[in-house]
Formats: C-alpha cells, sequence, structure tokens
C-alpha cells in the first residue's frame, strides 16, 4: 500500500507499507529518491501486523522505485501508480507525486 500526503512544507509524505512476515529480510525502499541506495529507507516492523517507511518527495514528479530485502529479493508493489521496464531487464514501480 502506497500512502500518499501533502505536508506544510510544500512537499508530499509518501508511506510504503507491505504486510511483515515473521522471519522475512529486512526491507528497504529504494528509488530516485535516495539514489537507489539499499539500507537508507529501511521498513519497520508495526504492531498491526506490517512494515512501514515514510519518504518527503517534491511534487509534481515521477519517481521510479522498488523493494528491496537484505537476502537480495527485489519486490515490487502492486499498488504503484504505474510500471516501466528497466535497463536491468526487471520491471520499476512508478510513483506520481
Amino acid at each position: 500500500m502506497i500512502k500518499k500526503a501533502a505536508d506544510k512544507n510544500n512537499k508530499v509524505k509518501v508511506t510504503f507499507t507491505l504486510p511483515y512476515v515473521e522471519g522475512q529480510s529486512p526491507i528497504s525502499v529504494v528509488g530516485d529518491f535516495n539514489e537507489w541506495q539499499p539500507g537508507v529507507t529501511k521498513m519497520v516492523k508495526r504492531n498491526n501486523g506490517t512494515c512501514s517507511v515514510s519518504v518527503v518527495v517534491d511534487p509534481d514528479q515521477r519517481y521510479r522505485f522498488r523493494y528491496f530485502a537484505e537476502d537480495g529479493a527485489w519486490i515490487n508493489d502492486e499498488a504503484a501508480d504505474a510500471y516501466e521496464g528497466s535497463e536491468h531487464g526487471s520491471e520499476n514501480c512508478i510513483l506520481l507525486t
């Protein structure tokens, strides 16, 4: 799930949420907004059975992103605004703000 909300500084707060699976490898959101660096935007386990993290980005932009598990797995979000092929032969999620 992806939730977007305008903030008071003319930015957009985006919250990424996935179901938490016991014993899963830690997951990061990687994308254009954090230079695709794993570990920079780590998801945190919540009491409601999910894991989530928020980022603040500019409005009216298009960002590519994916989820990356520390075990090397790449995960797409079914709630992405769109998808596009990547230069690695996979598919990136698109976030429109």
